[in-house]
């Protein structure tokens, strides 16, 4: 099983704009993630671990400004916990072994899909398409990610 860690080299290769996001909690404004509009088939991970976040099968169109998924590829590698900034409750999720601040989870998402909408921060995330998944160690989590 591969092992994945806050990576120092990492951190240090973000442009401004992930470092804000990812270690200073910050957020994108909306309608300017990389990802916003992605609709290619593969998998988001984590910019600082490489730990796997989110499926592009999981992502909807929730006209939020940030890109949205219904849940995250593994539960453990998402934390979440309770964030009372900028004047209000919400519930804040990082990445488990980065401990990249990733965005928000929101009980508004489509309650077929289990009602959840995490808003997540492009600066958050690498896109790792589906034909590139097996070569970069993802393979496992081929038969997440639906072809479309």
């Amino acid at each position: 099983m591969k092992r994945y860690t806050k990576n120092e080299a990492a951190i240090a290769a973000l442009n401004a704009e992930q470092y804000r996001v990812t270690q200073r909690s910050g957020t994108e404004y909306p309608g300017t993630g990389e990802y916003l509009h992605n609709d290619a088939p593969g998998i988001y991970v984590d910019i600082v671990s490489g730990e796997p976040l989110f499926a592009s099968s999981d992502k909807f169109e929730s006209g939020c400004g940030w890109p949205s998924f219904t849940k995250p590829i593994v539960p453990e590698y998402v934390n979440e916990s309770r964030d009372a900034s900028h004047g209000m409750i919400r519930t804040e999720v990082r990445s488990t072994h980065g401990d990249s601040h990733l965005g928000h989870v929101f009980p508004d998402g489509p309650r077929d899909r289990g009602g959840l909408r995490y808003c997540i921060n492009s600066a958050s995330l690498r896109f790792i398409p589906l034909e590139q998944m097996e070569a970069e160690g993802y393979g496992e989590y081929i038969d997440q990610v639906e072809v479309q």
